[in-house]
């Protein structure tokens, strides 16, 4: 029973953006001349005003990236500010800020209470968004239907990797070893315990038999100072998204030993096993989307479901999702959020496997 919760846990995908049509209005028309109504008609009903055209976006954007710079949320972020702007989607500028703190519940616990009307800025997320809510340590008391869910882009997968001289060529001697002692290894990744990057970790080390909650996992604020960790020789092994690693592996300084992932990846993962191949029987998917504040403005939320459709339909956008390693997994808003429903019950279950649901 474990092994499906588990399963059917991941089997969706990583951080998602809204797109719907902003309605056009207004009207250059000549305003028709008054006539007088025939005296058995009543008095006249006056036509009503066309609605004023929206000037939404009137000043610049910002998208938050929820974690330090280098990690999944901060790539994710930045390359939708990038490819809005070279397509011009959207032509007012678009800055991205980085908001680390707490595996995005810092961030999280401002802008539910003090941005909630804030049509200006939007943030990054994936599975984290739920986890955070739902597990018991460093949980916060703000999820998705705290936000706008405008829409899902992505998908990506689970990757662990130790450093290129690292002893471990393989998942299964990696694992034998942590069997033996599970203390004995450091386990670092972008998140708090108990969220993404900890379950992505501990997920292999689970379906082979070992206690999870025995894993010695240290956590980083953000993907790119997990793998600093990695590198500098204060963590043995790193849980986190494949996509994010790509660039450390075509450097050669890092070695990805499995991907939870159905199939082998493309790219620079190409050569990359599964998790699958080599008996351990995990899989874990990543979706990434776009979210606005809870109240956002009916003309603010078409405005952005009609731009990101128009950004995820672009050259532009397929070339970025072949550089980086990622799949495009569209979902629109209220396909999104019904999703997202979902998907939190979902990660109750597995959390309450794993004991450590709150």
């Amino acid at each position: 029973m474990i092994k499906q919760l588990l399963a059917a846990s991941w089997k969706v995908s990583a951080i998602s953006l809204l797109a719907v049509s902003l309605a056009a209005c207004g009207s250059n028309a000549a305003k028709p001349a008054a006539t007088s109504a025939p005296a058995d008609q009543g008095k006249a009903t006056a036509a009503p005003a066309a609605p004023a055209k929206s000037g939404y976006p009137e000043k610049a954007l910002s998208i938050i990236a929820p974690s330090g710079a280098g990690g999944g949320w901060d790539m994710t972020a930045r390359t939708i500010a990038k490819v809005l702007s070279d397509t011009k989607a959207v032509d007012k500028p678009i800055t991205v800020e980085n908001k680390p703190g707490g595996g995005g519940t810092v961030f999280m616990a401002e802008y539910a209470t003090k941005d909630v009307k804030d049509n200006y800025k939007l943030f990054v997320s994936s599975p984290p968004i739920l986890i955070n809510h739902l597990k018991k340590e460093g949980n916060t008391p703000y999820g998705f239907n705290d936000t706008t869910p405008l829409v899902q882009l992505t998908k990506d997968y689970g990757a662990v990797a130790v450093a290129a001289n690292s002893k471990y060529k393989d998942l299964k001697s990696l694992l034998e070893d942590m069997k033996k002692d599970p203390t004995k290894l450091t386990v670092a990744g972008g998140s708090a315990p108990g969220s993404m990057d900890h379950l992505v970790s501990i997920l292999p080390a689970f379906k082979y038999g070992i206690d999870p909650k025995k894993v010695k996992y240290v956590s980083y604020d953000g993907g790119g100072e997990a793998v600093t960790a990695l590198l500098g020789g204060n963590a043995d092994v790193l849980g986190t998204d494949a996509s994010s690693l790509d660039q450390y592996v075509k450097a050669g300084k890092i070695r990805i030993l499995a991907v939870a992932a159905p199939a082998r990846l493309g790219g620079n993962l190409k050569d990359v096993p599964t998790m699958k191949e080599q008996g351990v029987d995990a899989e874990f998917l990543i979706w990434r989307g776009i979210f606005g504040p809870k109240n956002m403005s009916p003309e603010a939320k078409s405005y952005w479901e009609d731009a990101l459709k128009k950004m995820v339909e672009s050259d532009a956008w397929k070339k970025e999702m072949q550089a980086n390693s990622w799949e495009t997994d569209y979902k629109k808003s209220e396909d999104f959020k019904t999703y997202l429903t979902q998907q939190e019950t979902q990660v109750k279950d597995m959390l309450t496997a794993l004991g450590m649901q709150k």
